[in-house]
């Protein structure tokens, strides 16, 4: 991790405490992945409310996205996270309190505050920070927090539930949160690294009226299909594995889907900056549709196991790859909004996956959700091999690391690969 060791030792501090509070911030919510589940069927839950309540949280980033947004380019990023770390805080304590299903539906929407805030402001202060040339290896090593706390959380969470109960663990997940505040509260921008619109800026367009732009609806409509595979997992996967009878815990298959995303982070960030965005965010969709049929498929602990392994691989790639293209198309001024709408699709998809999902479980089983999902990521790849650039020539290029962007704001800057014959 050379890059680190280039920049000045006052930005290099406020990068390791940011990173502590992200591995905070992570663990504390990856704690809940496979547990929360089996806590909603435990105070009375059916399979299709399940899907709504772990729903409902997506919900609640999609509300908070455009207000996060705004005020992260126009107030502070550190008072975004702050808003975020807060939240994830809070959120644990209320579950111990809550039983019915309507209130557990609100008190996850307000807990979906927590990511909108905490990855807005994470990703655009990474971004302000990094230097152009070695952008995508910065964003790279800064993102290890996800898999790191998504490796800790999960088997963390399972443990504390089989040993202490569900108390225990929600003020392990709140202290987490916590700790994380207190980290962030060190860390203070400089004024050079505060959001600002240059004097030749135009005015802020409309959140929702930049969807349409060519440089985002791609991307955003592939973490949207992205969304609807990672609702799928997070919310049936364990239940997936409690029906197949196997002796798995379910931390497991998320520590082994982090541990994956931990080490292909590792060397993509900046091979990135090297060979272009465009070819990875393709391979991260192929991994992803393996994924989702290897699960439906799944009779055995193995199975699982490397299913977890192939869904790393393709968030490990996907995430901070769709970060770095956002950063490469957008300017200073409008980071914050231009990630809360991409990422806003992640949202929706997630949102979308339980309930809707959830009522095909009810007809067909919760091992076809797994098939029907499986559609997702294929459609996705078709999408970004034929539409990610201006044209269809470009667009093939570029998904398969042969073209440069030709959205990127400073192509001057940006990687220079020629375009395929």
């Amino acid at each position: 991790m050379k890059v680190f060791q280039a920049l000045p030792p006052p930005l290099r501090h406020k990068l390791w405490i940011l990173f502590v509070a992200g591995l905070c911030f992570w663990s504390s919510m990856a704690s809940l992945l496979p547990t929360l589940p089996l806590y909603i069927r435990d105070v009375g839950g059916t399979d299709q409310q399940i899907g709504v309540v772990m729903g409902s949280f997506a919900i609640g980033m999609l509300c908070f996205r455009p207000w996060v947004g705004r005020l992260a380019d126009q107030r502070s990023r550190t008072l975004v996270l702050l808003i975020g770390l807060a939240a994830a805080a809070i959120a644990p304590l209320g579950y111990m309190l809550v039983t019915a299903i309507p209130g557990l539906m609100l008190l996850r929407a307000f807990h979906g505050l927590s990511i909108a805030a905490f990855a807005t402001a994470y990703s655009a202060l990474v971004v302000d920070f990094s230097p152009t040339h070695q952008r995508g290896e910065l964003i790279g090593y800064m993102s290890l927090v996800n898999p790191i706390g998504v490796a800790l959380g999960p088997t963390l969470g399972s443990f504390l539930l089989t040993g202490a109960g569900y108390r225990p663990l929600f003020l392990m997940a709140s202290g987490l949160a916590t700790l994380g505040v207190l980290c962030t509260l060190k860390i203070h921008q400089n004024h050079d690294t505060q959001p600002s619109a240059p004097a030749s800026a135009a005015p802020a367009q409309n959140f929702w009226r930049l969807l349409g732009a060519p440089r985002l609806r791609i991307p955003t409509l592939v973490m949207l299909l992205i969304g609807l595979c990672f609702g799928t997992m997070a919310t049936f996967v364990p239940l997936l594995i409690a029906q197949a009878s196997v002796q798995f815990n379910a931390g497991f298959f998320y520590t082994a889907a982090a541990l994956s995303s931990f080490s292909v982070r590792m060397v993509t960030g900046r091979a990135s900056d090297r060979l272009g965005r465009g070819g990875f965010i393709s391979l991260s969709l192929l991994f992803y549709t393996s994924a989702m049929a290897l699960l439906w498929q799944a009779n055995q602990e193995l199975a699982f196991l490397f299913a977890g392994i192939l869904e790393g691989c393709g968030s490990g790639m996907l995430i901070p790859m769709v970060a770095t293209l956002m950063a490469d198309r957008t300017q200073t001024h409008e980071r914050g909004q231009i990630f809360s709408l991409c990422m806003g699709g992640f949202d929706l998809g997630i949102a979308l996956a339980g309930p809707i999902l959830g009522s095909f479980a009810g007809l067909l089983g919760i091992r076809a959700i797994f098939a029907l999902a499986a559609t997702f990521p294929g459609l996705a790849l078709l999408l970004f091999l034929t539409c990610s650039s201006k044209d269809l020539k470009h667009s093939l290029a570029f998904a398969l690391g042969r073209g440069r962007d030709v959205y990127a704001v400073s192509p001057h800057r940006e990687i220079q690969l020629q375009a395929s014959p």
